[in-house]
């Protein structure tokens, strides 16, 4: 030893190479007796630490792949034998029979047996789920380490695996090929059928069963899609599903009405969305919602909508609530609501062709002829009647077109919830039965609709009410296509109204006037406003001539006060004025006047000719009115003698005519029609219509007929009545009515040539300005663009536009382009 080298250190023995060697075998038996009890649920003296750090060594020592080999073979053994036996005695051969065919069995047996495998299956499911839980934090080493290094599963997601094919896949018998997944996938469906016909099922059982499928995947391949729950339950859920509500729907629209269908799909709708909630997986809504949908609505909803107690009942029945049902049925499948739009046209159209019809029928139909014993009186009214029921036919065509448009409102307000393809719908089937070829009226009839409230129907009514009315006649306005011809009948009535003094107020007429520029711009409204300007015009003229006679000298107390209407020829429809035999106008017979009223109209033409030089005056005696106070020296009083009484008279002009003829003969004379007609040049028709009224009519009997009948015949003589008893001083003589206020056919006919004259004039406006634009143009292209610039005003017929056409090429206007492929037009500058 060698002295002062200091202490020796003493160093631990070298480890061998194979001192810490792990007893595999040793260790598995240890790690597998520990997974037994965790299996069997009598875990709780097992040392957790110990169990890791065994498995941790095995893992360290290059052995994971034993392990885990070990750890797989042993959790297939524990499913396919103890886990696969307990499920196996929950299986009895009615539960195996009942789930795939229910027949023999009631509701009540199959649900219990079905609950009790559900909850077993439950259980060991869950049983399996913590007893792999507590396995994995066992293994959690080999699961980082080996699986992550080998890309193998981790042992749970393994053992997962294991349940799906060792359990699920198992078959329910040794010789059969139904396996536990179809029995599982079969009951569920078989508890939600009975949830479906009334029962009560336990959702939360089934909702945990389903949770497992979802947490299984149908192979390695572990995508959503994949999920067991999609690819095995939900397929056969849809496919069950599919097949009920196709027998379900057929049975209630067999055994139901419209109305009931419409309220079981809502709920069924709703029913399977709250079972996707509660009982299933709500990524399995859409689907089911659709299948319901298909088979409830879309395959189904002709057959609704056509059903005897479908659209057209709750239509006429006032259904609104289940007009809505089919409407929102209707819209669940179809953006477009195809059915119920189709259903809506078709009702408006023929509940209009209806009104159209009962028009026709009513304008038609004769008058109640009077009783045998009845005087001229009944026979009067009964005429009066006959003269007037197709104005009434009119205005009742009106009012009922409205009815049926508020009508229609209110279900698009109320069951379509204000849709805008449902309001087009509607438009397009008022517009198609409001301009049908069999009624050809329906522009004539909304002027006088209008006139009717202009004059009479707007008395005692509010400003919001005369809106109302106004707005209405609007609404109507919008479907008429032939505008112009709306134009033309509306001047002809606003004429009467505006000369005769009828209208209610020239403020209502300008606010009518204004809502149509609104709606259908300037140019339909000019000459309307024009009339009104020269009605201003008119009263200042009445004026200045007054003031213009009051400086020619003394007042003469017999001087005529005149009132003139001085009327643009242009403006004003004067060919409607000339009543209903009138001629053109420098064809029309000059009224003769009393030498009185003859000197102040030539008064009034000087006058005017002094302000306004080169026009001319035309005087229409037929469109004036005149107050004329008359003396009857002949009443006879209550104590048999005779006493003298005045009267205000206020006649038309040739009523004027007519009585100042009786002015110079002596009371004992008479005059024949036809020496009437001589003194005065009146038209006969209008002669005869105001004899009738001063000579026929019960009330205004200021002159004597002979012989007496309501007929007007040229042999018949005429005297003054000085006797003629009347209840009030001031009395009006109306002009018998020279026909219905409707146009005859002969009138009518008369009244469209003169309106397709005009459109002549509007074609050709329109080609001209077209091709002034274009400057070439093929044929197809020019009457496509002409038909959609006159839209706004009228709808022409292709045929008058080719005419047009041709008449423009030969007035040189276009010319037809050489050598081109198909008919092209140039515009001639």
């Amino acid at each position: 030893m060698i002295a002062g080298r200091g202490k020796a250190r003493i160093r631990p023995p070298r480890r061998g190479l194979h001192g810490d060697e792990v007893d595999f075998d040793m260790t598995w038996a240890t790690i597998e007796s520990a997974f037994r009890e965790i299996h069997t649920k009598n875990a709780s003296k097992l040392s957790y630490e110990e169990l890791y750090r065994h498995a941790y060594r095995i893992v360290l020592k290059k052995k994971g792949e034993h392990l885990y080999n070990k750890v797989h073979d042993f959790e297939r053994d524990w499913l396919s034998s103890e886990v696969r036996a307990s499920i196996q005695q929950l299986l009895s051969p009615n539960l195996v029979v009942d789930a795939q065919s229910v027949a023999g069995t009631t509701a009540n047996e199959r649900r219990v047996a079905g609950e009790k495998f559900l909850k077993g299956l439950k259980q060991a499911w869950g049983d399996h789920q913590v007893c792999t839980s507590m396995l994995a934090d066992v293994l959690m080493y080999m699961d980082r380490v080996y699986c992550a290094d080998q890309r193998r599963p981790s042992i749970f997601n393994a053992a997962m695996v294991l349940f799906r094919d060792e359990i699920l896949h198992s078959p329910v018998a040794e010789t059969a090929t139904y396996t536990i997944l179809g029995l599982l996938n079969d009951i569920i469906l078989d508890q939600i059928q009975m949830e479906r016909d009334g029962d009560v099922i336990d959702k939360q059982l089934i909702k945990s069963c389903v949770w497992m499928l979802e947490g299984l995947h149908q192979d390695e391949v572990e995508s959503e899609e994949q999920r067991l729950y999609n690819t095995s339950f939900e397929v056969a859920y849809l496919d069950q599903s599919r097949n009920f509500y196709r027998r379900e729907s057929e049975l209630l629209l067999r055994d139901s009405h419209a109305g009931a269908y419409c309220k079981h799909a809502r709920r069924r709708i709703y029913e399977e969305d709250e079972r996707c909630k509660q009982t299933l997986l709500e990524s399995t809504a859409p689907k089911i919602q659709q299948v319901v949908e298909d088979e409830m609505i879309k395959n189904r909803i002709h057959e609704l909508v056509e059903m005897e107690s479908g659209v057209r009942f709750m239509i006429d029945n006032h259904r609104l609530e289940e007009l809505n049902f089919v409407y929102d049925l209707n819209k669940r499948v179809d953006d477009k609501k195809t059915e119920i739009t189709r259903a809506i046209q078709q009702r408006i159209v023929y509940m209009g062709s209806d009104i159209n019809k009962d028009a026709i029928a009513a304008s038609q139909a004769p008058a109640a002829a009077p009783a045998a014993d009845s005087a001229d009186k009944g026979r009067g009214a009964a005429q009066e009647k006959s003269l007037n029921q197709q104005t009434v036919a009119a205005i009742k065509w009106v009012e009922d077109v409205l009815s049926l448009k508020d009508r229609f409102d209110k279900i698009w307000l109320e069951s379509f919830e204000s849709d805008h393809l449902l309001q087009q719908a509607q438009t397009r089937s008022f517009t198609e039965f409001i301009n049908s070829p069999t009624f050809p009226r329906s522009s004539e009839y909304i002027s006088l609709f209008i006139d009717e409230n202009m004059k009479k129907g707007i008395k005692g009514k509010t400003e919001m009410e005369i809106d109302t009315v106004l707005d209405k006649a609007i609404i109507l306005l919008r479907y008429v296509q032939d505008k112009d011809l709306f134009e033309r009948y509306y001047k002809k009535h606003l004429c009467r109204r505006l000369l005769m003094n009828k209208s209610i107020s020239n403020e209502v007429e300008k606010q009518m006037i204004s809502k149509m520029k609104i709606e259908l711009g300037n140019n339909f409204t000019l000459k309307l406003e024009a009339m009104f300007k020269d009605m201003t015009i008119s009263e200042e003229l009445t004026a200045g001539f007054k003031k213009h006679v009051e400086g020619l000298g003394d007042r003469d107390p017999k001087r005529i006060e005149l009132a003139i209407n001085v009327l643009t020829s242009m403006t004003w429809p004067l060919e409607s004025m000339g009543g209903v035999a009138a001629e053109e106008e420098d064809q029309r017979p000059r009224c003769n006047f009393p030498m009185v009223v003859d000197k102040i109209k030539r008064g009034f033409e000087k006058f005017y000719s002094e302000k306004h030089s080169g026009r001319q005056l035309t005087w229409l005696a037929n469109m004036g009115s005149a107050d004329i106070k008359a003396v009857f020296p002949k009443v006879p009083q209550k104590d048999g003698s005779f006493k003298e009484r005045r009267h205000d008279l206020n006649v038309s002009t040739y009523g004027m005519v007519i009585l100042l003829l009786f002015n110079e003969l002596p009371a004992d004379q008479h005059l024949t029609f036809e020496e009437i007609q001589a003194q005065t040049n009146i038209p006969n028709n209008d002669l005869i219509r105001n004899l009738q009224s001063l000579a026929v009519a019960p009330k205004t009997r200021i002159l004597i007929k002979e012989p007496m009948s309501k007929d007007v015949k040229p042999t018949d003589r005429f005297s003054f009545n000085e006797g003629f008893q009347g209840k009030f001083v001031k009395i009006k003589v109306g002009v018998v009515s020279g026909g219905n206020k409707v146009e005859s056919d002969r009138e009518r006919r008369e009244t469209e040539k003169k309106n397709d004259d005009s459109r002549q004039f509007c074609i050709e406006a329109a080609v001209v300005r077209i091709m002034k634009q274009r400057k070439e143009l093929s044929h197809q292209q020019l009457v496509s663009e002409t038909l959609g610039q006159l839209a706004g005003q009228f709808k022409p017929e292709v045929n008058m536009i080719k005419k047009r056409i041709e008449s423009l090429i030969e007035r040189e206007y276009l010319e037809r382009v050489e050598g081109a492929k198909i008919d092209s037009y140039r515009y001639l500058a």
